[in-house]
């Protein structure tokens, strides 16, 4: 029976640790401390997810990354004891699906992992491509930073705190930017309601997003209001 989870691991203490609680949860886990007899089982016997750390001997979690994303289908979440930010965007590139910042708090990490366990994976032929700007998971648009797993935004490498629902308003509009929605389109994308054209949610959460975006509010570029059309994002503008 396939594992559910391979945890990459140096710190025997954590890795016991983490496997006792897993376990408990039912989980079939393994534990490897190399990161290079790491690559060779993940790709002869993959598991449903990986748990790898960054900081390994000899091979570290990134080379490992690295070496498996195009041949395992599956979930990679990352543990780092950097604050780094760099540190965590460079795992994200390589491929990771997540990852969380040590100390590990083992109740978030299990929600971590049934989070990315309970979504689609992909098929055992699907060619998994490392996470990079413009894909699906993290939007450039110049010093614009959208990553849409983590529900941040940075703007100028400054984090912008936004809602979850102006995250997702922001993520919607921002994928499909130079396109205009009415708001109609738009409370549709947050919650699926239909717009009965009193509604003032999106103009409200359209004027906080200009706000929190230093787009200036009597005059936007960024976030633009097309007359009698709706709004759309400009990505030249950032």
């Amino acid at each position: 029976m396939p594992l559910d989870i391979i945890f990459v691991e140096d710190d025997q203490k954590l890795a016991s640790l983490l496997m006792d609680y897993f376990q408990g949860f039912g989980f079939s886990v393994a534990v490897i401390s190399s990161g290079k007899l790491a690559v060779t089982q993940i790709i002869e016997q993959p598991p449903a997810m990986v748990v790898l750390d960054l900081m390994l001997p000899q091979l570290d979690g990134l080379s490992v990354c690295r070496a498996i994303r195009d041949k395992y289908a599956g979930k990679i979440l990352m543990l780092t004891a950097s604050s780094d930010d760099m540190d965590q965007v460079a795992a994200l590139e390589m491929g990771a699906d997540d990852f969380v910042q040590k100390p590990i708090q083992p109740r978030v990490l299990l929600a971590r992992i049934r989070m990315l366990l309970r979504r689609t994976a992909p098929s055992s032929t699907t060619q998994v491509q490392p996470t990079a700007p413009g894909s699906d998971k993290i939007i450039t648009l110049g010093q614009l930073w959208i990553h849409k797993t983590l529900q941040c935004c940075k703007l100028a490498d400054h984090v912008v705190a936004l809602t979850p629902s102006e995250f997702s308003l922001l993520w919607h509009l921002a994928s499909h930017s130079d396109t205009v929605f009415s708001r109609e389109d738009l409370l549709k994308s947050l919650n699926g309601l239909d717009y009965d054209g009193l509604d003032r949610r999106i103009d409200n959460k359209i004027a906080q997003l200009r706000k929190k975006l230093g787009d200036n509010a009597n005059r936007p570029q960024g976030i633009i209001t097309v007359r009698g059309k709706g709004y759309m994002l400009v990505p030249d503008f950032w």
